[in-house]
This record gives C-alpha cells, sequence and structure tokens, in this order.
C-alpha cells in the first residue's frame, strides 16, 4: 500500500524528494566502473543489491565525503554506521580527543574533512582547548547536529554575528554549495559571554527555516529551545540542539542517549561474526597453551588483553576522571 505521503505528491516532486536520481547516477557510476565483474553475475543482481543496501543504509560505508553528504538519508545512515561502529568507545568510558574522533570518522570516509570534527568538538568544549578530552556520548549528539545541519548551521553563525555588530540580519544568505564548508565567523569574547537577545534571534530563525533549501530543525522545537532563555551564545544554542530529545527523535539516526550503547541487533551480528574465531583460538597447537576447563573451552576469555588502537595514544589510556569537567555535566558515561 502506497503512504499517504506518496499519494499527496506526483511522481516527479516524489522521485526528487527521495533523490532517487542521485542513486541511480551512483548505481550506474559503480556498474561502469565494474563493468567486468558485474558482468558475471547480471546487472539486475548488480542493481538489486545496490539498493538494498541503500534501504539498508551501508551503502556509504567507505564512500568519499561528497557522497555520504549527498542526501538527508546519506548523512542519516553515516551517523548510524559511527555510532553501531564505535559504541563500544562509549560503554568503556573512554574519552577521546577532537583528533582521534576524525581519526574513527575517516575509517568509515577517509576524505572526511577535519573542519566539520572540529566544528563538533566545538559544540562540546566550546571555548576550552580543542585538545580537551570528550565522552563518546557528547560528541556523537554533538556531531550529529553539526554534520547533518552543517549548512543551516553555517547560515546561523552569520546571522548571530550580525546581530552581536547590530547589523540587520534579515538578508537573504546564500546557503554553501553541496561539498563546500564555509569558515565559520569568529565569534568575539563579548559574544561568547554575552549572546544575543533569544526573542530576536528566534524571529531571524523562523525567517531562515522558511526560505532555507536544506535541512534544518523543526522550527517549532527551535522555537521550544529558544524561548526558555532571554539571551544566549551561539555555541550555548547549539549545545542546546545536541542535547533537545525531540530533535534527536525527529532525525531519526541515533536512540537516545539512555540507549546509545545497547545494540541487540548489532551485539548478535558481531557474536556470529567473531563466534568461528572465539572457536579457532581454541584448537590444539593455534595457541601457546590453553588452560580453560573444557566446560568453558569454548568461551573467550573475559578479560582479554588490551590492544593499543592506532588512533589512540597510550597516554589517553584512561576512565572517565576529573577531566572531562571541560565538555558536559553529561561526560561521565561509565557510571550510568
Amino acid at each position: 500500500m502506497l503512504s499517504p505521503e506518496r499519494l499527496a505528491l506526483p511522481d516527479y516532486e516524489y522521485l526528487a524528494q527521495r533523490h532517487v536520481l542521485t542513486y541511480m547516477e551512483d548505481a550506474v557510476c559503480q556498474l561502469l566502473e565494474n563493468r567486468e565483474d558485474i558482468s558475471q553475475y547480471g546487472i539486475a543482481r548488480f542493481f538489486t543489491e545496490y539498493f538494498n543496501s541503500v534501504c539498508q543504509g551501508t551503502h556509504i560505508l567507505f564512500r568519499e565525503f561528497s557522497f555520504i553528504q549527498a542526501t538527508p538519508h546519506n548523512r542519516v545512515s553515516f551517523l548510524r554506521a559511527f555510532w553501531r561502529c564505535f559504541r563500544t568507545v562509549g560503554k568503556n568510558g573512554d574519552l577521546l580527543t577532537m583528533k582521534e574522533y576524525h581519526c574513527l570518522l575517516q575509517l568509515l570516509c577517509p576524505d572526511f574533512p577535519l573542519e566539520l570534527t572540529q566544528k563538533a568538538a566545538r559544540i562540546v568544549l566550546m571555548d576550552d582547548a580543542m585538545d580537551c578530552l570528550m565522552s563518546f556520548s557528547d560528541f556523537l549528539f554533538a556531531f550529529q547536529i553539526q554534520f547533518y545541519y552543517s549548512e543551516f548551521l553555517d547560515s546561523v553563525a552569520t546571522i548571530y554575528q550580525d546581530l552581536l555588530s547590530g547589523k540587520n540580519p534579515n538578508t537573504v544568505i546564500v546557503p554553501t554549495s553541496s561539498g563546500q564548508h564555509r569558515q565559520r565567523p569568529a565569534l568575539g569574547e563579548a559574544g561568547m559571554l554575552e549572546g544575543v537577545e533569544a526573542s530576536l534571534f528566534c524571529q531571524c530563525l523562523e525567517n531562515l527555516c522558511d526560505r532555507h533549501k536544506y535541512s534544518c530543525p523543526p522550527p517549532a522545537l527551535v522555537k521550544e529551545v529558544l524561548s526558555n532563555v532571554q539571551r544566549l551564545t551561539f555555541y550555548g544554542f547549539l549545545m542546546a540542539l545536541s542535547k533537545h530529545h525531540g530533535i534527536n527523535q525527529a532525525l531519526g539516526a541515533l536512540p537516545d542517549k539512555g540507549d546509545l550503547m545497547h545494540d541487540p541487533a548489532m551485539d548478535e551480528e558481531l557474536e556470529r561474526l567473531l563466534l568461528p574465531f572465539f572457536r579457532l583460538a581454541q584448537v590444539p597447537g593455534l595457541v601457546n597453551s590453553v588452560t580453560a576447563s573444557p566446560e568453558t573451552s569454548c568461551l573467550p576469555s573475559r578479560t582479554p588483553p588490551r590492544v593499543g588502537s592506532p588512533w589512540r595514544p597510550l597516554h589517553h589510556s584512561r576512565k572517565v576522571d576529573g577531566e572531562s569537567d571541560g565538555s558536559t555535566e553529561e561526560t561521565d558515561e561509565s557510571e550510568t
């Protein structure tokens, strides 16, 4: 049965809204690049597997940045993939720097721009040094806002700077084209401390949401965020967006913070994939010694040796401690 949304739109508008042409062009490009391999099992099978991967959200893995940001669905898929791949960082209570989070992002997208990671980290750290440590949940929810609403936030930064300097912000702001990221205006010390009037800021953002051609948060939720304060700073506003339950639900990429470390489907899949390796490790002759009893010989050790990862220097291998106070009050995840 067709959805009410599908029935209400003409075919061409529905296809444009779902960015079907973007995926068709990408599929054809991949088909031409790999035509020798694809010819062995057929074009029909290739298109079936391609669009199945689009539906499952795995089509963005290890792709170039221009592709993962090309559509809202790609952005949501990338956010979900980042969470599912690296949520063990949060489970362990580890704190990482901005550069280390950027290394994780580059494992999924080799050309992911450093500037976007820096902007996401600045939401958490605000005026703290960029080499401070951050918890996984703090960075993830800030990164979600920055990555998904990137063009919108660039326009918001311009409006905020205009309000600080007394200019009229009600001018048409042309968002950057896809693939380009405008340098965010430097916010002065006075602006960081005092901020702008929330009611005026809200009016400007309402106008921006009406004319913005890129994704923006639901205007009603933006208004809700701004109605709770009289004045606010730019990064205070971004932090409020990142922590807003309704905005997270509207995006639909990540679970609520309380469920962030739980992903039964991924746990089951990992167990299925890793079980043969655990069994292989118990085969006599493949290991130096097997000290487990027969009843537990097929089970992995509960305390495997920790191996330093290439993106995490040894001097950062510590749990949540007092150094996380520079981010937010919710940084301590290991004790929740």
